[in-house]
């Protein structure tokens, strides 16, 4: 089904760089300046390409058609798991951003903890949730959804990839997870 089909791809981006941000943390703890400039660009890779590019689609597209089609279940296992679960990850990028504008104005340690803590606190959540989408909602709406209603999210998705400013974002945030990639590996 090419709508979650695109949507596992964008998985394994994410979980890229969640593994290069943990690497980057890593070594601030070990002495390395903080990039006040990276981090920012991390954060705008969380905003812009994880969530407006991912969670979005799944939110406007996938999960909409998912509550409206199948019941309770979908129900529960939308609201009451992955939705808060976008909500907290946006809350991690956001608090990061705070800590970010706080370490700018005062270097301290406590300023460099809340970087580390939000930056890590990210990945950990989205990789977990990664796992939970992959495994079980996904697997869910392919097997419960309508050939009609798969349909309907791969060609809502189709026409979502391939708006011009949406095609040139996800160019851009790939060509920078290349590169930060390349800054911190995973280890």
């Amino acid at each position: 089904m090419y709508g979650i089909d695109i949507l596992v791809e964008e998985h394994k981006n994410i979980i890229e760089f969640c593994k290069s941000m943990k690497s980057m943390c890593c070594s601030i703890i070990e002495g390395e300046d903080v990039d006040i400039n990276l981090v920012k660009e991390c954060v705008a890779f969380g905003k812009n390409y994880a969530d407006h590019l991912h969670h979005g689609k799944e939110e406007k597209i996938l999960f909409k058609v998912m509550l409206e089609k199948l019941g309770p279940v979908a129900d529960k296992l939308i609201r009451n798991g992955m939705l808060v679960e976008h909500d907290l990850g946006r809350l991690h990028m956001n608090e990061l951003l705070e800590a970010i504008d706080r370490y700018e104005k005062d270097p301290s340690t406590l300023n460099k903890l809340d970087i580390i803590t939000n930056a890590s606190g990210y990945a950990t959540l989205l990789n977990r949730h990664i796992g939970k989408e992959d495994e079980v909602v996904y697997t869910f709406a392919q097997r419960a959804l309508s050939d009609e209603d798969k349909e309907r999210v791969n060609a809502e998705t189709k026409e979502f990839d391939e708006a011009p400013e949406n095609k040139a974002d996800v160019e851009k945030y790939l060509d920078w997870l290349k590169n930060f990639k390349e800054k911190y590996p995973a280890r």
